[in-house]
């Protein structure tokens, strides 16, 4: 799989959403480091990609869920359940994600 995004289209602080064989990744820029989660809120299927990152939590933009968006791990309600991570390497300016 070829490279999903390049460091410089993702300022620090800010997310963007790509696709992944298929799959709806948003790649989240913390202070520098790149991390990848799956862009569905796990309390009711809507799209993290049009929420706030704030340093390491992405904040829902429906119901107001926050997720840590290095482990995946729901912060507060109303969601319960994690949202999935994937293995994110940057060679260069390029990232990659990996979804196994």
């Amino acid at each position: 799989m070829g490279a999903v995004a390049k460091k410089s289209e993702i300022a620090q602080g800010t997310t963007k959403r790509v696709e992944v064989d298929g799959q709806s990744v948003l790649l989240c820029n913390v202070d520098g480091d790149f991390y990848a989660i799956e862009d569905v809120c796990t309390h009711d299927g809507g799209a993290l990609d049009q929420g706030e990152l704030m340093g390491d939590r992405i904040m829902c933009p429906r119901h107001g869920a926050f997720f840590d968006v290095r482990s995946g791990d729901a912060l507060t309600l109303p969601a319960i359940e994690p949202v999935q991570t994937f293995k994110v390497r940057v060679e260069g300016e390029d990232i990659f994600v990996d979804l196994n």
